[in-house]
């Protein structure tokens, strides 16, 4: 066995290498590591050693610690974390300081929002890894409050730039983080059997040969194991169940602390039984609640026994108990009379600060109080405006296990389920909503209830029962007169409509209910109800009542969001960009990711049916914000939105990593997502277009179109029939393409959209008799997509084709040039190469594609140049994409070489952007 100078740790050679190599990269790039294993392997002490050569190194250390007693206490792991960051503050941009200072209660306001919160944790660190760079240690990540825990998982995504190294242990069996790319997980085991006897003799050199190989045997590897074994041994504690092997290896750990605190004097064990229900790190309050317990006056070195016995470690005011096994040793050993008493001691002395103490008086009960239930309630309030959603939650939870009234407890269940939702925390949710079922509930909590049912589904399952339910709830709320809850049932069941159709009829009852509700005709959520239910038989009238709107619907980004679903479902994609810019803007100032990618993906989607394919403006945003907040139907959406624009960029020849992706979560959505899928074969077919495959083209699209395929779509399979009509003609199904189009025509009415009639447009053209093809063709081209780039080259692409095809050769190439340069202008690369394929079968030659240096740039490289370009500094671009500023500027001087310019000034002028506005110098990227 190999040993690194200076080490400490027996057995850990490779995992401290592994973890050296990273510190010695901190200069290049950042990251995060965690360790995983079991109680004791040695993933604290690893950690240790890691920040003992980091300091070596001259590198900054923060670090923070969890402990089970503090999961309650919103953001008490990051305030451990920050505390010797928190004088720099001051340099930090309003919004984040606020929200910062905020949810650590140290400000006046009382409102935070989570993601500034987290933008300002970002920064913060990234500032200080510019003077050096920083090791972040989390120690039992698993048991640090969710607040905390969730900024530090918005942190590990965005440190690949900066000097940041971000090292965390947990158990196994609770992986914090929601995504697993966010961290490089190690799993450690125990150690070998040479290291075991290395370690075992070193600490313990007298045992007997028979204690020894027992040790060995039944500690397996692990190193706390062999070591307070060996101890239990030598010094007589132990009893003989303690290395009873059929005991989990947690247990008999615990028991041999226990074994430690046993024999202590009344006066120790009262300070021990204080700190281990504590919920915070100050000496002097477990010193002051421990005395109320013990009934007689004791001072620190009353409790230095604690410390001598390596039960509980201190440094100045702060303390901490020695491992984690301890505090839960002592809690398993303690009575319940006993642990109600410590918490009632430190409800007393934690007076001044009323939310740590309601939660310990909550803890110190044995039965129901409504005050106190009331009291967690009101707690869970103020944690959530600090952005504390997470614990809100647990508040309303424990709030609910003390209620008296059965109602009032599932009240306060439901409401910890909303918060839950809105958290993505499916488990939670679903575990909630199994308890409310049997429950006894007010009419508007069954609504409520109701509402939750499919919610992570965002209604997918569209079952016709399940629709119905949701409908029938909404007109018992409206005979209530409850206005708001029956809109929102609604709402709900009109979304399930567009990801599954439940059929006519219940479509049609879910717009028979939303008149019966007593809104204006021109209301929002009216508007999203009829165009999601029913988008065909309402649009006419729903595009006529979106034009009474201005463009951000009166200042109102929640409505401004709904009027933009409701243009985006009946193809008035014009007026959906337009609704949806306004809250894109508003939840981007606000930091709600979460919506802000479901506004993200609409709007995406929306672009991509105008011929608009440029993956930065939406898509590909939309992506990575859903991926983070735990959206699997959103981020499937933007995935088949991003994988359909690089199928018109530049093709793809086998099937998409992307879409493949997005079809596995519409599969695994109950009753498959249509919508979804569709998207998916609407993707497949374009490029298989782009490739000039077009039986395959055919074979994949057609199935938009047949009922009972899982992607077949009603309203989606209108807007894809140009495409449809493309590959038809090209196979010689114009007759069975001919049938779909007269369907359509019957289904999109007198008064189509502006995606229907483009699409309609083009395939009366295209699939047209020679007879009346020509006046077609004219139509399409000067039609509703004439102002389309996409649109209208796609029409001249086709026109000049089916010219050659007429054996009218020469003047075939004047659509046909205009075609292959205005593709070559959007950069459908495909699609230009195909207008140059036609333009060389008439014998003409010569043509080179033009590049655009925006080709050269990723998705998010070529969203921060063109807000650079358009003169925001570098804190504006990056709290606009939740980034570090130092991000945005080493993306900016990665990009300067690949647009073969050296100033900030000069990339409006690369990028294309006319009258480049920069505010900036010639030369910062700062």
């Amino acid at each position: 066995m190999s040993i690194i100078p200076g080490q400490r740790l027996v057995g850990r050679d490779d995992e401290l290498r592994s973890l050296f190599r990273h510190l010695d990269d901190i200069g290049h790039r950042g990251r995060a590591v965690g360790l995983l294993g079991e109680p004791g392997v040695g993933k604290s002490a690893l950690q240790a050693q890691v920040v003992e050569h980091a300091r070596s190194l001259g590198i900054t250390v923060l670090s923070a610690q969890g402990s089970q007693s503090e999961t309650h206490l919103p953001f008490a792991s990051l305030h451990q974390l920050l505390r010797p960051l928190l004088p720099r503050v001051d340099r930090l941009p309003a919004l984040q300081r606020d929200a910062l200072l905020a949810c650590f209660a140290m400000s006046d306001s009382d409102e935070a929002n989570p993601f500034f919160t987290f933008l300002a944790v970002l920064e913060l660190l990234v500032d200080a890894a510019g003077q050096t760079p920083v090791l972040v240690c989390l120690d039992d990540l698993h048991w640090m409050d969710q607040p905390s825990t969730d900024a530090f998982a918005f942190v590990t995504r965005r440190i690949a730039s900066e000097r940041i190294i971000v090292l965390c242990t947990s158990r196994p069996e609770a992986l914090p983080f929601n995504d697993t790319y966010a961290v490089e997980w190690m799993e450690l085991g125990g150690i070998d059997e040479t290291a075991s006897a290395a370690l075992l003799d070193a600490r313990a050199p007298h045992l007997s040969s028979a204690l020894r190989e027992r040790v060995l045997s039944q500690a397996r590897g692990n190193p706390l194991a062999l070591l307070e074994f060996a101890a239990a041994l030598e010094s007589g504690r132990s009893a003989s169940t303690e290395f009873d092997e059929d005991l989990p290896m947690t247990t008999r750990l615990e028991r041999t602390f226990a074994a430690r605190a046993e024999h202590l004097a009344p006066a120790v064990r009262a300070v021990l039984t204080v700190a281990a229900v504590d919920d915070g790190d100050d000496i002097n309050d477990v010193l002051a609640a421990a005395q109320i317990l013990h009934g007689s006056p004791l001072d620190r070195a009353t409790a230095q026994p604690a410390f001598e016995h390596g039960l509980l470690t201190v440094v100045g005011e702060r303390y901490r108990i020695a491992h984690p096994l301890v505090g839960s040793a002592l809690r398993q050993a303690m009575p319940p009379a006993t642990r109600q008493r410590a918490h009632a001691a430190l409800a007393r002395v934690l007076a001044s600060r009323p939310d740590r103490a309601v939660w310990h008086r909550a803890s110190s009960l044995s039965g129901r109080d409504e005050q106190v239930a009331a009291e967690l309630e009101q707690a869970a309030d103020h944690a959530q405006r600090r952005g504390a959603v997470a614990s809100a939650a647990a508040w309303l939870e424990r709030a609910a296990a003390l209620s008296p009234d059965p109602q009032s407890r599932a009240a306060r269940l439901l409401s910890a389920a909303e918060l839950g939702y809105q958290l993505g925390r499916f488990s939670q949710v679903e575990q909630i909503k199994a308890q409310v079922s049997g429950m006894t509930l007010r009419d508007r909590d069954r609504s409520r209830l109701t509402w939750l049912e499919g919610v992570f589904h965002d209604g997918s399952t569209g079952e016709p029962a399940e629709v119905r339910h949701l409908v029938g709830m909404a007109q018992h709320a409206t005979d209530a007169q409850d206005v708001d809850l029956a809109m929102q049932l609604l709402v709900g069941a009109a979304r399930r409509v567009w990801w599954r159709d439940p059929g006519e009829t219940v479509r049609h009852e879910i717009v028979v209910a939303a008149q019966r509700v007593s809104v204006p005709a021109h209301d929002p959520r009216l508007l999203a109800i009829y165009a999601l239910s029913e988008s065909h038989e309402q649009g006419p009238m729903v595009i006529e009542q979106l034009s009474r709107w201005p463009a951000d619907a009166g200042g109102r980004p929640d409505s401004a969001g709904l009027l933009g679903i409701a243009a985006f479902c009946t193809g008035d994609f014009r007026s959906a960009i337009t609704f949806l810019s306004t809250p894109v803007q508003e939840l981007r100032a606000q930091g709600r990711m979460s919506l802000l990618a479901e506004a993200l993906a609409i709007r995406g989607w929306a672009e991509i049916y105008l011929g608009i394919f440029d993956v930065s403006n939406s898509a590909d945003e939309a992506m990575r914000l859903a991926d983070e907040t735990g959206q699997s139907l959103w981020a499937a959406t933007a995935r088949i939105a991003v994988a359909l624009i690089d199928a018109v960029a530049k093709g793809w020849d086998t099937r998409h990593d992307l879409l493949s992706e997005a079809e596995q979560v519409a599969l695994r959505t109950p009753n498959a997502a249509s919508s979804l899928l569709a998207g998916v074969q609407l993707a497949r077919g374009i490029a298989e277009l782009g490739a000039n495959r077009h039986d395959q083209a055919y074979g994949e699209l057609r199935r938009i179109y047949t009922p009972g395929d899982p992607a077949f779509q009603r309203v989606q399979q209108v807007w894809a029939l140009s495409y449809l009509a493309d590959a038809a003609v090209r196979t010689g199904r114009h007759a069975e393409a001919r049938s779909v189009l007269t369907s359509l025509e019957d289904l999109a009415g007198a008064s189509p959209s502006t995606g229907s009639t483009i699409a309609l447009e083009y395939a009366r053209a295209v699939l047209a008799d020679p007879a009346s093809a020509e006046s077609l063709f004219r139509a399409a081209m000067d039609g509703t997509g004439r102002q389309l780039p996409w649109h209208r080259a796609r029409a001249e692409l086709a026109y000049g084709s089916w010219l050659r095809r007429q054996r009218r050769v020469v003047d075939s190439r004047e659509p046909l040039r205009a075609a292959r340069s205005t593709f070559d202008a959007i950069g459908a690369r495909t699609w230009a190469q195909r207008a140059d394929q036609e333009l060389r079968a008439t014998g003409e030659r010569g043509w080179q594609p033009t590049s655009s240096p925006r080709e050269l740039l990723s998705p998010q490289e070529a969203q921060i140049a063109e807000l650079a370009a358009r003169g925001l500094s570098n804190r504006e671009i990056g709290q606009r994409l939740f980034l570090s500023h130092r991000t945005v500027s080493s993306h900016l001087y990665r990009m300067f070489p690949k647009l073969g310019i050296v100033s900030r000034s000069q990339l409006g002028a690369a990028l294309g952007i006319p009258g480049n506005p920069a505010r900036v110098g010639p030369s910062s990227v700062s």
